[in-house]
Order: structure tokens, then C-alpha cells, then sequence
């Protein structure tokens, strides 16, 4: 009768027993020999027949599908629109690039894990995971300051300068980012060294504390940036609420309110994705139960499954450039709709 292969999850340090011999325990080993990780010895119990697919690594894989189709939209709309070439597009085509290949990512390493169960792939895919979601958390800064710059030099904004400036900031950032995805790849692993390992298999616990200190200081750097942009909002709507002695109640101001708003979810939807994994992979190692390292590392992904919603979708030149694409048309909803507060 044929062996049953036992289930080791991707994105966990592996059973030894499986690294060694290619599946299944040693005839010699005993149960003591080789303990499920961050739990007391116990006796062996014999997988399912039909479970030989983590069900969480199936979440993963679902979640980098829907990642990469839905970005791979706004990167054909944008590389396809020669209208969409200002500095902001720019800055949403390198966060759809970014989520779309961290998307690709998940999908590859799921493939690999259960197909070619290789530890070369799986560190390929795991760099190119880390480097497409640094790339995402480094083109959100950029969004980010991009916005500021807009209002805080509204009258310079549009000129060849700020072009320059954001494409040096591409490429500090993709450079960036591929430095910091080729990290395990280089060597900085833990498949020689289990007791380095974090929550990520095959990361080391000092590559994940870096990756975790980076996102905190980037969120910190974006919410001064945020907290300036709502200062500046504010300023002008009341500059024109004096001007025009509008009254709080009116239209501009309650757009102007939208905006701020609009601020608050941007950030608040980054945080409440990515802040439990930081937090957790700051604290935890291998040893702790694979529960955690899942619950909080599938939330992550959905930050890149909300990124084009509310950074492409909403913007009212790519709506344009999705109805054309889509149907060859657009709504007169969409052509003669102004742009507001909101929409910073």
C-alpha cells in the first residue's frame, strides 16, 4: 500500500524528517525524534488520505490569483492610455506592477511548494514575494508623497522637475525593494540553521525584524505625510469658505470632509492589513503555532486586493480608460463628474 505524503505547509519551516528523505519518517525514528513544532511530543498520527494540500496555503493561492488578475487590469489600462503618463499614474502603475507580481508570487509559490517541492524555487518565489510587497509598501509612500507635493506646490506641481523626482523616486524604490528580495536568495536563509528561522520559512528572524522596522518607520513617515496633507485640505477649504462666505453646511465643505475622510481609510486600511503581521513577526519564531503566522499573513495579501480599488478604480481618468477598453464608451456619469476634495 502506497505512502500517504504528510502535509507540510509552504510557508513554514519544514518537517526534517521530510527535508532528509523526501517524505515520510525514517523506519528508525521514534515519535520523540521529531515533535510537531512548538507543541510536546506526541505519538504520530497518520494524516488523512484526501488532505494532502494545506488549506491555508489554498487561501494564499486564491488570494494571489484574484491579486494578480485584478492588477494586471489597471497595468494594461495604464502601459495601453498614452494619456495616463503623468507622475501619478506613474505611481499607481508601480503599485499595480508591484501587487500584480507579489500576486504572481503567491500563485508560483503555492505551485512550487506541492509540485516541485525544491527549496531553490521556493526561495525564488519567496524573494519575489518579498520584493513585490516591498515594492507595494515603497509605491504607496510615493502615492503619498506625491499627494503632498501636489498641494503643497500646487503652482509648480506640473512641470519637467516633478517628473525627474518621480522617476528617481521609481527608482529608489524598485531598487529597493529587489535588494531586500534578494536577500534569501543570496543567503540569507535559514535552511542551514533552523533555530534562526522566523515565522516565514525560509526567512531569518533578523531579515523578517528588518522588513517588520522598515514597514513601522514607513507608516510613520506616512501618517506626518497625511496628517500634513488634511492640515493643508483644511486651510484651503476655509481660505474659500471666507472668500466666498460659504456657510458649514455647504457642498465644498462637506466634500472637504469627504477628503479627510477618504485620508483616514487610505491609512487605516494599510495599517489594519499589514500592522498585525509586523507586530506578530517582530515577536514571534518558527516555534509558534502556524495558526498565527497564517491569520495574520493572509490579511497582508487583501492590502494589495484593495490597493486598486481605492487608488485606480475611484480615479476618474482610468474609470474613463476602463469604460473605453471595456465597452468602446463612457457614461456621461463618468465624462461630466468633477473632481473634489475627496479624490486627493
Amino acid at each position: 500500500m502506497s505512502e500517504v505524503m504528510p502535509v507540510t505547509p509552504s510557508w513554514l519551516t519544514p518537517d526534517p524528517s521530510w527535508v532528509s528523505s523526501g517524505g515520510g519518517i525514517p523506519e528508525n525514528a521514534t515519535a520523540d525524534a521529531y515533535p510537531p513544532v512548538g507543541l510536546p511530543p506526541q505519538p504520530p498520527v497518520p494524516p488523512p488520505a484526501d488532505l494532502l494540500v494545506n488549506p491555508w496555503d489554498i487561501v494564499l493561492c486564491t488570494s494571489g490569483t484574484l491579486i494578480a488578475c485584478e492588477n494586471a487590469l489597471v497595468v494594461l489600462v495604464i502601459w495601453q492610455n498614452p494619456a495616463l503618463r503623468a507622475p501619478m499614474f506613474l505611481l499607481i502603475g508601480s503599485l499595480a506592477l508591484a501587487d500584480l507580481l507579489a500576486g504572481l508570487g503567491l500563485v508560483l509559490h503555492f505551485t512550487f511548494a506541492y509540485l516541485l517541492r525544491s527549496d531553490s524555487a521556493q526561495l525564488l518565489t519567496v524573494g519575489l514575494v518579498v520584493a513585490s510587497f516591498s515594492a507595494s509598501a515603497f509605491s504607496l509612500l510615493a502615492i503619498t508623497i506625491d499627494r503632498y507635493l501636489s498641494l503643497y506646490y500646487a503652482l509648480t506641481y506640473n512641470s519637467e522637475r516633478t517628473a525627474a523626482f518621480t522617476y528617481a523616486m521609481l527608482v529608489l524604490l524598485w531598487g529597493a525593494s529587489l535588494s531586500l528580495g534578494l536577500l534569501p536568495v543570496t543567503g540569507v536563509n535559514c535552511l542551514s540553521q533552523e533555530v534562526t528561522c522566523s515565522v516565514v520559512w525560509p526567512l531569518t528572524k533578523n531579515n523578517v525584524a528588518v522588513l517588520s522596522v522598515s514597514f513601522l518607520l514607513l507608516f510613520g513617515l506616512m501618517l506626518q505625510l497625511y496628517v500634513q496633507i488634511c492640515k493643508i485640505v483644511m486651510r484651503h477649504a476655509h481660505q474659500i469658505a471666507v472668500q466666498h462666505h460659504f456657510l458649514a453646511a455647504t457642498p465644498h465643505y462637506v466634500t472637504t470632509r469627504k477628503g479627510v475622510s477618504t485620508l483616514a481609510i487610505i491609512l487605516g486600511t494599510f495599517a489594519a492589513c499589514w500592522m498585525p503581521f509586523t507586530v506578530y513577526s517582530l515577536i514571534a519564531d518558527y516555534t509558534y503555532p502556524p495558526l498565527y503566522t497564517y491569520a495574520t499573513l493572509v490579511p497582508a495579501t487583501y492590502n494589495s486586493v484593495i490597493n486598486p480599488v481605492i487608488y485606480a478604480f475611484r480615479n476618474q481618468e482610468i474609470q474613463k480608460a476602463l469604460w473605453l477598453v471595456c465597452c468602446g464608451c463612457i457614461p456621461a456619469s463618468v465624462a461630466q463628474r468633477a473632481r473634489t476634495p475627496s479624490d486627493v
